[in-house]
């Protein structure tokens, strides 16, 4: 049995990453809250602390009396708007928490099998490269993402000079179950979702014609485990569906699953939106893993669970 720490672990994904794990592993989390909620973790046996990764004196000493095996780096501020706003508050956790806790590994020699860093494909920005390869050109537009590229920067030089067993991934557009449709910032998917079952209004910036590489959550959770199990190079792996779809398909795929129609206002297209994103995945594909869930499958499973 594995010792594993998912800090972040109450929110979207690191909840049903703990979920996925909880049966053959020792789970301890570290989330304050913000995003996440403990609901999430309902129904799993796990070590739940609610705390900030800011503080170093506490996730040293989490560090040194747990000796995890596994270390799945998802705590966030994940709102490229409140970046912007905080960019200082921001950096602390998005790239300062992420390399304290790299270095305390690396000078306390801590034993573990992986650090798993989770950054996004924000840091393209606007990289008229298409489809995005890993080695695409970046060109991070906020606070957020270039303080994404950095921590997963260093994630990586950490394993290359210091030989810490680590490997970063690029999240593109995830959704499914817990997804929080609250937050102002959470994925398009969970808003639709919101406003089919509540009758809301649906404010569409743009025609619709963006379009957008929607990988499901149960995708993600077993490429994460594959990368954090299976690999052996500190490198950097794009997690997306490898396709693109319209926002406007994608809307007309909801409402005939769910047998409900929309109602959309449009808005004119958003300052810094990105038109067209889709992810090569085939350096994902080379270690042997491949996306189950089409966007359909994905949209059915992702209603059920709201209907319940």
């Amino acid at each position: 049995m594995s010792k594993v720490l998912i800090t972040g672990g109450a929110g979207f994904i690191g909840s049903n990453l703990a979920h996925a794990l909880a049966d053959n592993n020792e789970i301890t989390i570290v989330d304050d809250l913000s995003m996440g909620k403990k609901k999430n973790l309902d129904g799993i046996k796990v070590t739940f602390y609610q705390h900030d990764v800011c503080d170093r004196e506490f996730m040293h000493q989490l560090l040194s009396e747990n000796k995890f095996d596994y270390i799945y780096y998802l705590a966030a501020v994940a709102s490229v708007a409140d970046s912007v706003e905080r960019p200082l508050a921001t950096h602390k956790i998005n790239q300062e928490s992420v390399l304290d806790t790299l270095d305390y590994i690396r000078t306390q020699k801590l034993p573990l099998k992986k650090f798993l860093f989770t950054s996004s494909a924000a840091v393209y920005g606007n990289s008229p490269e298409f489809p995005k390869l890993e080695s695409s050109q970046v060109d991070p537009l906020t606070p957020y993402a270039i303080d994404k590229y950095a921590a997963e920067r260093f994630t990586i030089d950490y394993g290359k000079l210091y030989g810490l067993p680590t490997v970063a991934v690029r999240f593109f557009n995830v959704y499914g179950p817990r997804q929080n449709p609250e937050s102002p910032y959470s994925g398009v998917l969970s808003i639709i979702t919101e406003c089919m079952k509540n009758n809301k209004t649906f404010t569409l910036f743009g025609d619709g014609s963006q379009t957008r590489d929607f990988v499901y959550v149960g995708d993600v959770v077993a490429a994460l485990i594959k990368l954090a199990t299976a690999t052996d190079k500190p490198m950097v792996y794009n997690i997306a569906n490898g396709d693109e779809s319209s926002l406007i398909d994608v809307i007309h795929a909801y409402e005939k699953i769910s047998g409900i129609n929309l109602n959309i206002k449009y808005e004119s297209g958003r300052n810094g939106d990105i038109d067209k994103s889709k992810a090569d995945i085939s350096k994902l594909k080379s270690i042997g893993f491949t996306p189950k869930w089409t966007l359909e499958n994905g949209l059915r499973e992702y209603w059920k669970y709201y209907e319940k």
